[in-house]
């Protein structure tokens, strides 16, 4: 297996922006597989969610990642989160960049959630619950790629006509 990257807390000075607690930091749960055969390293809410259906929430995971060149992470939804009750990323697939690292924020990742559910149902994700998954793969570059930008800012700072 590649090991390709390393899953870090952010910071308490740059958690601590999100509004949440010293306590709920400490708490924070590190990525990791379920299985020795999982691809995806499962996220941890750090709080106790409650999403009725149509609601969104955007968690502050407390993490952030150093990634080799040439790969990045993306964030799904867990497998069974989406099955039984349409839980969604609102940007359908998250992107983490080796770059995004080094960002402002200090990479800080987080994942916007809603409940798409068709039939009333609400989801309740407690503290410390996965409800996301993060794989790594491996990217290629065209032969005439001639990128010289640096990344400074948090997400979407690539793209500032749409930054948040």
């Amino acid at each position: 297996m590649n090991k390709v990257a390393e899953f870090k807390k952010v910071s308490w000075s740059e958690f601590s922006k999100s509004g949440l607690t010293i306590n709920q930091y400490n708490k924070i749960i590190l990525p990791k597989r379920a299985t020795v055969g999982s691809a995806g390293y499962d996220f941890y809410s750090p709080i106790s969610i409650e999403l009725k259906p149509g609601e969104s929430y955007k968690v502050p995971t407390g993490i952030r990642v150093r990634i080799d060149n040439g790969w990045v992470l993306c964030i799904f939804p867990r497998s069974s989160l989406g099955f039984k009750f349409r839980l969604q990323l609102d940007n359908t697939t998250g992107i983490i960049d080796s770059d995004y690292f080094n960002a402002l924020n200090e990479g800080h990742i987080f994942i916007k959630i809603t409940n798409d559910s068709k039939e009333g149902k609400s989801i309740i994700i407690n503290e410390n619950d996965a409800f996301a998954q993060g794989i790594f793969f491996p990217f290629g570059i065209t032969t005439d790629d001639d990128t010289e930008g640096v990344r400074t800012g948090g997400f979407g700072s690539t793209n500032k006509k749409n930054s948040i």
